[in-house]
This record gives C-alpha cells, sequence and structure tokens, in this order.
C-alpha cells in the first residue's frame, strides 16, 4: 500500500495532464471508455448512497452525483484528490471527498447501497482485505461493482515487449500479486467467486469489456485494440450482498 501510495502522489498531475481529456467524458468505463449506457453495470443510482472505492480525481463520483446519487469518493493518494476538489467543485455536484485506505475504510458498517471502482481500490489493494471491507460497508442487497484488468490480460502479459501478446506468458493458477511500478492484484476466477461467497455476496455478472473497432485511447500501452477486440483486457464484476 505503500508503494502505491508513493506512486500516486508522484504521479498524479502527469496522470491527469495525459488522461483527464479521456476520463472527463464522464459515465465510461475502463481504457477504451465505454459508456454506462451500454454497459449497464450500475443500473438506476437515483437516491443511493454510494462510494467510489479508490475515485482518483473523481470523475465517476461526479457522473454519480449528476444521476442523483449520494456520492462518496474515497482515494489513498492527496494528490489525486487535490485534482478530485478542482473538478468536484467546476462540476457544482454535491460529493464528499476522503482520503483514506480502502482496506481500512473510515465509515461505518452498512454506511453505502453501492460501492464501485474503475481500475480503483479493487486493483490496487489486496482483494482478500477489500471484498470482505466492501461486505462491511454495504447494506443488505447493496452491490460491489468494479472494473479490474482481466486475467487474461495479466497471463498474456509480455515484459519484454511491454505489452498483452497472443500467447500465454506466466502461470493462471496462484496469480495474486503483480509488483511493478505499482502493486497490481488479481485472482483467478474461480478464486474471486469462492471469495465473494465466503463474505455474503451473490455474483450477478460478469462483464467482459469489448472496445467497438473505431474505439480510441490515452491508454494505448495496456492493450492494443486488435487484442482487446479478440480476448477480454478488462472486467467489470457485479455483486450483490445478500442479508
Amino acid at each position: 500500500m505503500r508503494k502505491n501510495r508513493r506512486y500516486w502522489e508522484a504521479s498524479a498531475d502527469a496522470y491527469q495532464t495525459q488522461h483527464g481529456p479521456q476520463l472527463s467524458r464522464l459515465g465510461r468505463w475502463g481504457t477504451w471508455g465505454i459508456p454506462e449506457r451500454r454497459v449497464r453495470a450500475l443500473g438506476d443510482v437515483r437516491g443511493l448512497d454510494v462510494l467510489e472505492y479508490g475515485c482518483g480525481a473523481a470523475q465517476w463520483s461526479i457522473w454519480l452525483a449528476r444521476q442523483g446519487a449520494r456520492a462518496v469518493g474515497m482515494d489513498l493518494s492527496a494528490g489525486q484528490l487535490a485534482h478530485a476538489r478542482t473538478l468536484v467543485a467546476r462540476a457544482r455536484v454535491p460529493v464528499r471527498l476522503v482520503q483514506a485506505d480502502a482496506e481500512r475504510a473510515p465509515f461505518a458498517d452498512r454506511s453505502f447501497d453501492l460501492v464501485m471502482c474503475d481500475h480503483g481500490a479493487m486493483s490496487f489493494a489486496d482483494p482478500y482485505r477489500t471484498v470482505p471491507e466492501a461486505a462491511r460497508l454495504l447494506r443488505p442487497g447493496g452491490r460491489l461493482v468494479f472494473n479490474i484488468a482481466s486475467a487474461w490480460h495479466f497471463v498474456c502479459w509480455e515484459n519484454e515487449t511491454d505489452r498483452p501478446s497472443d500467447r500465454l506468458q506466466r502461470p493462471y493458477f496462484g496469480m495474486r500479486r503483480w509488483d511493478e511500478e505499482t502493486v497490481d492484484f488479481q485472482l483467478p476466477y474461480g478464486e474471486w467467486i469462492r471469495l465473494f461467497r465466503r463474505n455474503g455476496f451473490a455474483v450477478e455478472d460478469l462483464i467482459e469489456l469489448r472496445p467497438s473497432p473505431s474505439a480510441r485511447t490515452t491508454y494505448p500501452w495496456f492493450a492494443p485494440l486488435a487484442w482487446a477486440r479478440r480476448f477480454p483486457a478488462e472486467n467489470i464484476w457485479a455483486v450483490r450482498r445478500e442479508g
């Protein structure tokens, strides 16, 4: 967690300069900016208490507030939250911003109806801590919805070319922690499902994102368009907290 905090504090300004234009197209998922109106992962958020779990500059929180949610954006990085404060003020929407560690969120039990993120805390914190924490934060019937890099992306990533390959590069079984510039986390699909079930979640959907043939991105290094059209580079888990 300390490594990730150092990385985001050092890179927040450059990150928002590079990716802000894409992220400002609000309500879009992942590195290819696929619209929520097409994905339909979140559903109707009007009147819901929603936590953006690793919010960066809070672009999703702003979109959520505009849809009628009571949005809270939480992030580990003060640098990212400085950008969030600027964007929230400019948008003139009621978004509460909190600096905190996603593995120990400073909220009471059952505070939220929806916990969501898009390459946020569920990518950069240990799922064996964040999934139980999300379960604690959610009311019965509440949902955890998050987008992360897919297992395909993880096992096909080729260090020599710094991009995903058409061939498997590392074992699928046993994957959990990927330590490079940042510390990222990934689990096999079955392990995700067992982790959800142990923490009182029922799986509603696994949405494997596929960009359109004409998609553009400010993250071309993540996965070339031709690769992401053939294999799912990202997927959204949608799970519901049982009563």
